[in-house]
């Protein structure tokens, strides 16, 4: 970051200060990570300059001998990573990624069936105020609110009465594994698409810590920023069959020049994903998210449906009378960063929120396990609990500080 000081020095400080808060802070939000700086390297790099409209072979601009190289580096390291037929790497974003599956099968209008956002779904799922919704005809399945985990009766229920053309499984805020063999089979017996969105969960698949839907799906998308630890950005995995129409939609369909210096974080983000020391990375991250579950059940939370089978858990903050936006703010003034969230059947509007969600892979690549979680719940109750008192606070801040010293964040 030599140059930049020099050249604009009100972006370089709030740069820098970013650095700080991030180092002098406990990440707890599920969708972020620490990526390591090889990623950071790649996304600076001088191919942030190249125009590379179209596909390895089959370019639209010169030059692209070496983009060329790179892209068709990520697309193998992605199929081998994951076992995949064929995979798009261009994709901008998650959204862009869904998008594009939607896109390249159906027709607008057409029908899809999805999880519901205020059970844990996501935005690009349908929900009303996605652009999503404004092309598909969505309908949508939820928990069952005893058990708080997927009702897959309904979900079959629902597919034989709307007869959609696709079914989506994934989510953004279920702490749960997805059954994807029963999945596909609803979406068999209805002659649908299955869209799996992992964009959550990637790293654990990776790693085989948990299922993989790639053997029972016709799609699945993920984004490489979360449990996988790269940089910015989405994939498209798919059977070699819809190989050319997940291609088209992509490029010309609905982006032009890709992002060739995000491209590379992929490709490295694959190759250490593929290394041992990621997978044991990948299991800590799960012991310390039932860690979190575990020890807030001792403390007299809830955790939705009881616990957790991946990297977050959902905490109903009603047995301590909070809602999740005071929990949220109050957590932060002492340097713990979490999102509030709806909960299913949640009273509360999502901007309040009855719940919070609590995510472990950013604490785990910091190296802290199981004991530090233990401390992190002491303290985070201790906030929520004292949240008017100043001096407990003050306490709790300092705490948190001299933790996050103990772990810095790996250069």
């Amino acid at each position: 970051m030599q140059y930049l000081a020099a050249d604009d020095h009100e972006v370089d400080r709030i740069i820098q200060n970013e650095e700080s808060r991030i180092e002098n802070t406990l990440d707890l939000i599920a969708a972020e990570n620490h990526a390591p700086q090889s990623i950071l390297e790649a996304q600076g790099s001088v191919f942030n300059l190249k125009a590379a409209e179209g596909y390895p072979g089959n370019r639209f601009h010169a030059g692209c001998k070496y983009a060329d190289e790179l892209e068709s580096l990520a697309i193998e390291r992605a199929k081998q990573l994951f076992g995949a037929g064929h995979a798009n790497v261009q994709p901008h974003s998650g959204v862009s990624a869904n998008l594009a599956v939607y896109f390249s099968v159906l027709d607008v209008g057409d029908r899809i069936l999805s999880m519901k956002l205020s059970h844990g779904g996501h935005l690009s799922h349908g929900d009303p105020s996605s652009i999503t919704s404004k092309c598909f005809n969505f309908q949508h399945y939820g928990v069952n609110l005893k058990t708080e985990l997927i009702d897959y009766d309904e979900v079959r229920d629902l597919a034989y009465q709307y007869k959609p053309r696709m079914i989506v499984a994934g989510a953004s805020s279920y702490s749960r594994l997805i059954d994807y063999e029963k999945m596909a089979e609803i979406a068999k017996s209805v002659s649908a698409y299955l869209l799996v969105d992992m964009a959550h969960i990637a790293g654990l698949v990776a790693a085989g810590v948990i299922p993989s839907p790639i053997p029972y799906s016709d799609f699945v998308t993920f984004t490489t920023y979360k449990t996988l630890r790269g940089g910015r950005g989405g994939v498209i995995l798919c059977r070699q069959e819809h190989a050319k129409k997940i291609d088209r939609t992509i490029f010309p369909g609905g982006q032009g020049t890709t992002a060739m210096n995000i491209l590379a974080a992929k490709a490295v983000c694959f190759k250490l994903a593929m290394e041992d020391d990621f997978k044991k990375l990948q299991k800590k991250t799960l012991k310390n998210a039932a860690c979190f579950a575990s020890e807030f059940d001792k403390m007299g939370y809830r955790t939705v449906s009881g616990g957790t089978d991946n990297h977050l858990i959902l905490l109903d903050l009603r047995t301590k009378e909070l809602n999740g936006n005071i929990a949220e703010k109050t957590l932060e003034s002492v340097g713990i960063i979490v999102n509030r969230n709806v909960i299913p059947n949640d009273p509360k509007k999502p901007e309040i929120a009855s719940g919070i969600r609590i995510g472990s892979p950013a604490i785990t690549s910091r190296g802290m396990c199981e004991a530090e979680v233990v401390q992190i719940v002491k303290m985070m109750d201790a906030a929520m609990v004292n949240r008017d008192k100043a001096e407990v606070l003050e306490n709790l801040l300092e705490e948190v500080l001299g933790l996050c010293k103990r772990f810095p964040v790996a250069k």
